[in-house]
């Protein structure tokens, strides 16, 4: 092959102009030319004074770019002899007889003037059934901070100077067993803690070899459905729940029944109550998203019907610490006296989300096997963080912290309140506010709460449409979900006005 054929075909594709370096652009499309064999194995390649002059560019770039598919062995390299293409790739597939031929037929053609373009197209795949359903129903969010981002706390409050010196202490102390993976439930001292901790705040009975320690409530839910459940198990759900959750479910093999929630919190009809499930899934403390609290009789059926019927109820504790003009209000798993439930909880609204440390409190029975699944399914780490987190809690700054942080949160709950009441009195009433970081907007009935939330983005606003959580959006009230714990105080009035210009453009009704 002529030198200016390829040195023409490679000058068309260089983009001197996107900002990418020429040295990664040349590797690239030489890397493609050969894979695709439109320069076959044995072929000799320009030397490197000769490309470098064809392409306009210094010597030095083309000879690395040699030296790199040397290296990867796309190219071989003899001294006085040349640089020519490896015979790297197999030419014959089982099954296609006719590779050679059509490799041939194609490298052979009479006055080519220009390689083909090297673009190798990927054989389409199509997701599993599950892979499928867990896109169509995704819920994350590419922004995950700003006004008013629900569910994520203020973590510019974040107690940084006490976590650095501990950061410290436990670096200048290196030991080397927090280096390595952790052992079965997690780190002895967090455990300990932790225990502590729930049984004095949330009244959860538990020893510190009944916790389980994980990276948040997506892992302790996988590993509560893949122990205690198989594949078509029925679990209950409630409607709406949080789009997270859901999406565990939907790749677990579960057959998942939403469940409504009332004022009292998940309301199983009689045909509900006709097929039990071997699990529940509940946040009976604050109730995601529309903020209900279940009430002590909804919550002593539940655990009834769990002991008659042998379920197991995994009691979400969502955002139980941060109630406002009241106590926060005592675990479903207190209650239980006969081993059915799972409690689970996490630090990412309590501390920050990155920290990405989670726990289960699993019966005495199940401890053990948790925590052998949990090391042999996740080979879990961070023990570094699990002894500062561990720390943290044991001096008295996590209750501090917390606190502090209802105290901040309240306050900036009344701010959106009255922003709101302001622009709309009794029109948009706000629901589930008394607790947790942020409130339901209701809109007026066959809203389109999804176009809202996009207006209301264009304008640099993040508010989740409430219809989203439910499993059937096409059926569910219209709302918005506001968070307002990340939205400094002064900011909050300013924001939510954007928002409602969004809302005003957005329905007809406020124009």
């Amino acid at each position: 092959m002529r030198a200016s054929v390829l040195s023409d075909w490679l000058a068309q594709r260089l983009d001197r102009g996107n900002g990418q370096p020429i040295y990664r652009q040349l590797h690239r499309l030489l890397q493609q030319a050969i894979l695709s064999r439109e320069l076959p194995a044995g072929s000799k390649v320009p030397s490197s004074r000769l490309l470098a002059q064809e392409l306009g560019i210094g010597r030095n770039t083309v000879t690395q770019v040699y030296e790199q598919l040397v290296l990867e062995g796309y190219v071989s390299s003899a001294t006085g002899r040349g640089t020519f293409v490896a015979d790297s790739a197999p030419d014959e597939i089982v099954g296609a007889p006719d590779a050679d031929a059509a490799h041939a037929a194609r490298t052979s053609k009479a006055g080519a003037a220009h390689l083909a373009s090297p673009s190798v197209q990927p054989a389409t795949r199509a997701l599993s059934t599950r892979g499928a359903r867990l896109i169509a129903g995704a819920g994350v969010s590419k922004r995950q901070w700003g006004a008013f981002m629900p569910g994520v706390p203020d973590v510019t409050r974040f107690p940084a100077r006490v976590w650095s010196r501990l950061h410290n202490k436990y670096w200048r102390r290196l030991r080397p067993d927090l280096l390595t993976y952790a052992p079965g439930g997690g780190l002895a001292a967090l455990r300990h803690a932790l225990a502590d901790y729930l049984r004095t705040s949330r009244s959860v009975r538990c020893t510190p070899e009944q916790i389980i320690v994980t990276t948040g409530i997506h892992q302790s839910v996988d590993l509560a459905v893949r122990l205690l459940s198989d594949p078509g198990d029925l679990i209950w759900t409630e409607d709406p729940c949080y789009w997270g959750v859901r999406s565990v479910l939907h790749v677990s093999g579960l057959q998942s029944r939403p469940i409504a929630v009332d004022a009292e919190g998940i309301d199983p009809s009689p045909d509900d109550l006709a097929q039990p499930p071997k699990l529940m899934l509940v946040t009976p403390s604050h109730q995601y998203p529309l903020g209900m609290v279940m009430s002590l009789a909804r919550r002593r059926m539940l655990l009834e019907y769990a002991r008659q019927h042998q379920c197991w109820i995994i009691e979400d504790d969502y955002d139980s610490e941060f109630r406002y003009g009241s106590r926060p209000l005592a675990s479903l798993q207190g209650l239980d006296t006969s081993g059915q439930v799972i409690y689970v909880g996490s630090f990412g609204k309590t501390l920050f989300p990155g920290l990405r440390i989670g726990y289960l409190v699993v019966p005495e029975a199940l401890a053990e096997s948790f925590a052998m699944a949990s090391a042999e399914l996740y080979r879990e780490g961070q023990l570094l963080q699990q002894a500062m987190l561990a720390e943290f809690i044991a001096e008295g700054h996590f209750t501090s912290h917390i606190r502090k942080m209802r105290t901040l949160y309240g306050q900036r709950r009344q701010t959106l309140l009255d922003a709101a009441s302001q622009r709309y009195g009794d029109a948009l009433p706000a629901v589930g506010g008394d607790a947790g970081l942020h409130l339901v907007m209701q809109l007026p009935e066959g809203s389109d709460d999804r176009r809202v939330a996009a207006a209301a983005l264009e304008r640099n606003i993040i508010v989740r449409p409430l219809s989203g959580y439910y499993a059937q959006p096409s059926r569910a009230p219209s709302g918005l979900l506001i968070g307002y714990a990340c939205v400094p105080d002064e900011q909050i009035g300013p924001a939510f006005d954007t928002l409602a210009d969004a809302i005003d453009a957005t329905l007809p009704q406020f124009a």
